[in-house]
């Protein structure tokens, strides 16, 4: 994921500081210098939509484990407070896994399909435009899978009571608990889900541990 970033952080330096008028003028000389064709920033456009779509995926495959009882090591099934009469995070997790389904389909390379236009004049485009567009939906998200893994984990360190977790995750869940306060019986997911994504979206981590360091010190 962070080599797919900073590939494309490359690139779209190197677009933005391309000429793109034609011809270009230097001085008394005039040179056929168009570039018009956008394949560069479509190509890595669609590379961070795949990428971010395996990111949610393993958000979505950690939301799991948590939830299943054959794999989270104790803690109740889907994390409800009274498994088999309530179902906890169950329909969370299934949120969860519709996104990603979504976001493989979105992930599907735009950059691969051009369609001729202008009387064939445009004979090859890169369709860039629907790479940024699909990519945008993809950030929106994978922001809300990542969003109930929060809720998850946060769900799972309060069943567990005692358990010591390092300072820098007591910081981040304490920001969290501020935002979505914990609760006990089932209740209505929706409204939980779309506050840890909101907590996400204006999150500023690095903030959050830095401040948590102070205090400790």
């Amino acid at each position: 994921m962070w080599d797919v970033l900073r590939y494309a952080e490359r690139v779209f330096e190197i677009e933005l500081n391309s000429a793109t008028d034609n011809p270009l003028l230097f001085e008394s000389d005039f040179v056929s210098g168009g570039n018009f064709h956008g394949a560069p920033l479509a190509l890595a456009l669609d590379q961070l939509a795949v990428a971010i779509c395996q990111l949610a995926g393993i958000s979505e495959r950690r939301t799991e484990r948590l939830l299943n009882p054959s794999l989270n090591e104790g803690l109740p099934a889907f994390l409800a407070m009274q498994p088999g009469l309530e179902s906890g995070l169950m329909m969370a997790q299934v949120t969860s896994a519709a996104l990603v389904a979504e976001m493989r389909v979105l992930a599907t390379p735009a950059s691969a399909c051009s369609i001729p236009t202008s009387g064939n004049q445009e004979d090859f485009v890169s369709m860039g435009m629907t790479s940024a567009l699909k990519l945008t939906q993809s950030v929106e998200l994978c922001r809300i899978v990542v969003a109930i893994e929060w809720l998850t984990a946060a769900r799972g360190l309060d069943l567990r009571g005692d358990t010591v977790v390092s300072p820098r995750i007591d910081a981040a869940l304490r920001a969290f608990r501020l935002e979505c306060p914990a609760w006990v019986e089932d209740r209505a997911l929706s409204g939980i889900i779309a506050d840890a994504t909101r907590f996400l979206a204006a999150l500023d981590l690095p903030s959050v541990l830095s401040a948590q360091e102070v205090l400790q010190v």
